[in-house]
Parts: C-alpha cells; sequence; structure tokens
C-alpha cells in the first residue's frame, strides 16, 4: 500500500508537470515568427490575403490566444491532439506511425550505451584497482575523446567510414527499400540499419557513464566493508560484483534515467542524418513548414515520454536500494 501510495502521489506529480510543459510550448511557438497559413499558402501558389484568411478561420488560427489554448487543452483530454495543417492527417496517426521507430532507436541506443558505459568503467576502475593504471588512463582518455565530439560529426564519420568506405552498414532509412524482405530477413535487415544510428547516438552516452562508474566504483572501494571482504579473503571478482558494483550503480541508474529523456532530443539530429522514420524527423520537418499542431504534438509525446522515464528511474532505484525505501 505504501508503494502503491508513492506511485499514485508521483503520477499526480507527472500530470501536473506535462500539463505545465503543455501550455507553455504552446505559448512559447504562438510567440515564435511565422505563421502556417502563409506557409500553406506558398505551397499552394496562392498567397493573396483572401486565402490565407480562409485557411486561418478554417485552422482556427484567427481566435483569440486563450481559446485556441482552450480548445487545444480541451482536444488533448480526449486524445485529440489536432490536425497536421502541412500532412492533412490527425496528428495522433502520425505520431504513432513513427514513433516505434523512435522507440526502437533509443531503446537500443540507451542499452548499448548503458552497458557499454558500465562494462568499460568496471573495467577502469578494476584496472586502477589492480594497480595497472596505464589501462585506466587509456580507458578514460578514450571516453574523453568521444564526450568531446560532437554527435552530427560523429555520425558523418561513422557514414564515411562504413557505409562509404567499407560498405559493410547502410547509411539511411530503417530498411532496403524494394527489397520486400520478410521474417527473420526483414529483422536482420533493420538491425543492420539500426547499427549506425545506435552507436552514433549511445556513443556519447556511453562515455558519461564510464566515467560515473569508474569514480562511484573507485570511491565504494575504499569503504570499511569492502576492507573488511577484502581481509576475509573474498576473491578480488567476487567483492567487485557483489560487494562494489551493486552499490556504485545507484548513481549511475539516476543518471541513466533522467538522460534517458535526453535521447529523445539526441534522436532529432541522428533521425535527420541517418534519414531514420522516427518522431524526430517528423519534429524536424513540422518546424520547418510551421506546422503547429504536429510540433506541439510531438512535444508532448515526447515530455510524457521524459516524465515516464523519471517515474521508471525512481521505481527502479528504490528496488536496487533498499535504504530509499526505508526513508520514505
Amino acid at each position: 500500500m505504501k508503494l502503491l501510495y508513492i506511485v499514485a502521489a508521483r503520477l499526480g506529480k507527472a500530470v501536473t508537470v506535462v500539463v505545465g510543459v503543455v501550455i507553455i510550448n504552446f505559448l512559447l511557438i504562438r510567440l515564435a515568427p511565422g505563421d502556417p497559413a502563409s506557409v500553406m499558402a506558398g505551397d499552394a501558389g496562392a498567397s493573396d490575403t483572401t486565402y490565407v484568411e480562409q485557411l486561418r478561420h478554417q485552422f482556427g488560427l484567427d481566435k483569440p490566444l486563450y481559446v485556441q489554448l482552450g480548445i487545444y487543452l480541451k482536444g488533448i483530454a480526449h486524445l485529440d491532439l489536432g490536425y497536421s495543417y502541412q500532412q492533412r492527417v490527425p496528428v495522433l496517426s502520425l505520431i504513432l506511425d513513427r514513433l516505434p521507430a523512435t522507440l526502437l532507436l533509443m531503446g537500443c541506443a540507451f542499452v548499448f550505451s548503458l552497458a557499454a558505459g558500465v562494462l568499460l568503467g568496471v573495467f577502469a576502475s578494476s584496472s586502477h584497482y589492480a594497480r595497472r593504471k596505464w589501462i585506466d588512463s587509456a580507458v578514460m582518455g578514450g571516453a574523453l575523446l568521444i564526450y568531446a565530439t560532437p554527435q552530427f560529426w560523429l555520425a558523418l564519420l561513422a557514414i564515411i567510414f562504413f557505409s562509404l568506405q567499407l560498405d559493410w552498414l547502410p547509411a539511411f532509412g530503417m530498411e532496403t527499400v524494394g527489397a520486400g524482405y520478410v521474417g527473420i530477413q526483414r529483422v536482420g535487415d533493420v538491425a543492420l540499419h539500426l547499427v549506425l544510428p545506435t552507436i552514433s547516438l549511445g556513443c556519447f552516452f556511453m562515455a558519461v557513464y564510464a566515467r560515473l562508474t569508474r569514480a562511484s566504483m573507485l570511491d565504494v572501494l575504499g569503504m570499511d566493508f569492502v576492507r573488511t571482504a577484502r581481509a576475509k579473503g573474498t576473491p578480488p571478482g567476487q567483492i567487485i560484483r557483489r560487494h562494489v558494483l551493486r552499490n556504485a550503480l545507484l548513481p549511475v541508474v539516476t543518471l541513466a534515467g533522467i538522460q534517458l529523456g535526453q535521447l529523445a532530443g539526441g534522436a532529432v539530429l541522428t533521425e535527420t542524418v541517418f534519414g531514420w522514420p522516427g518522431i524526430g524527423r517528423l519534429m524536424f520537418d513540422a518546424l520547418f513548414h510551421r506546422d503547429y499542431q504536429l510540433l506541439l504534438g510531438v512535444f508532448l509525446v515526447t515530455s510524457t515520454m521524459v516524465v515516464a522515464f523519471n517515474l521508471l528511474t525512481d521505481l527502479v532505484c528504490r528496488l536496487i536500494d533498499p535504504r530509499i525505501q526505508a526513508r520514505s
């Protein structure tokens, strides 16, 4: 019952945060320069004032700002995110069509960055613990180099080297166009297209997790219970796995949950570079065409994802560290 109460309280706060984000995003987008009616009229080749006013009236852009906000919030309450000006389809259907691709990319990048980062951090701290500090310096130097490399530059280098020069991996899209793969062949084709975007999106976060894991493990290695286990003759590998790593993972998991939401922001650039058909690419196109409703819908979905990830992180931290439950 206590856990249910905590979850209910967190959900209430999460809903409040999402509503606040929706209102702020709505006001900021309306204050931005540009008029979707003028953009649509220009695309249609009819930029006269009468036609523009007809478009503004058709999409409700001529109403006062507070009226538009009220209509939008009422629509969200009924799971109606509006209508895309540019693509002439409901926003929700567009997002639901693109969301699986983004979740697939984010999930793979998250697993890759967290697993590789923790392994590198454990390897570096174990090398430091075993007095092989040159290995520690090499791993941390490589992590710092990756951290300092711009994401778009890393993505372009990956395309040039692995796709254009070596011809090992495809550079663009989610699957081979016109191949008609089904079953396991399609899964393999999507997996090949997923490699470069996953590495490009996850490398930055991998470097962060590696450095944080190393620092956290070195801190735990100096504690009294580790010295006691070593004095009892416990093998070093068992000390690292059973005593040090679990206690050192709490700050890593907390940071990973926070940065999981940042993957959605990084996915915008990655999906644009690699032509990945996700909501990041959809948001870029919506911004280019001043498609307000679609932009707001993408912002709402990504904000909800960030809040949900933070809530999940809070629950996972309680499972990893029972002391958090005792203090709640």
